[in-house]
């Protein structure tokens, strides 16, 4: 999309409901989560005008939104309830340089694909510093059998190098989706998309003595 179409997009898009993967990857948290724990924290990376960051706020959640479009960051907090804003962190940034901080969950929905493949695969390396142990990750990303894989533009990734950025996750959700469609504003387009949600992890216990010295043949421990 050209910069004139922006608007329009956030025009169509603003009432839209929230991405699935968002909707699951929270119901993962409250399933886990007891009455007391506190608001959890969210970024939402290409938020556009906000359908799973006001989502998430409904719910109670923290969210650090984020678009270098200001027309975007403008639509999102306009429609964001008036008791939810002071939760909301709304920053005009650029995906390519921005560095995701610490939080629960990230999620990327149909945004990653804007930035060229360094800078694709610099966020996906920040999304995943960015959750500790039990931290997820919500994303839909461009496939490679996507009608925009030949789009200098646009990077389109395979299901399989996906899976391979998402070491220490386990997979809690995916979808590998193809279908001729229509994008937002209407023209018709083959879309492959990879839809997921993953968890972090737990690190591995260590063995009691494990990484303690062997000591050599015949010599005794010290």
């Amino acid at each position: 999309m050209t910069n004139e179409d922006w608007p329009a997009y956030y025009a169509v898009t603003v009432d839209r409901p929230a991405w699935w993967t968002t909707l699951a990857a929270a119901d993962l948290f409250a399933a886990e989560d007891g009455p007391d724990v506190p608001p959890r924290l969210a970024v939402d990376l290409g938020c556009g005008a906000g359908r799973d960051s006001r989502a998430l706020l409904r719910r109670g959640w923290r969210v650090i939104a984020v678009d270098r479009e200001p027309a975007a960051i403008e639509a999102l907090v306009a429609a964001t309830r008036k008791r939810d804003r002071a939760r909301l962190d709304a920053r005009v940034a650029d995906l390519a340089t921005f560095t995701v901080p610490p939080c629960d969950l990230v999620v990327a929905n149909v945004s990653l694909q804007f930035l060229p493949a360094a800078r694709f695969a610099r966020a996906w390396r920040s999304m995943a510093a960015a959750v500790g142990s039990g931290g997820r990750i919500a994303a839909m990303v461009y496939g490679d059998r996507d009608e925009s894989a030949g789009d200098p533009g646009v990077t389109c990734a395979s299901p399989r190098s996906i899976r391979a950025r998402l070491r220490g996750f386990d997979v809690e959700r995916w979808v590998d989706r193809e279908e001729d469609g229509h994008m937002a504003l209407g023209d018709p387009h083959h879309i492959h998309l990879v839809e997921l949600v993953a968890r972090r992890r737990a690190p591995a216990p260590q063995r009691p003595g494990a990484g303690a010295p062997t000591p050599a043949p015949g010599r005794p421990a010290t």
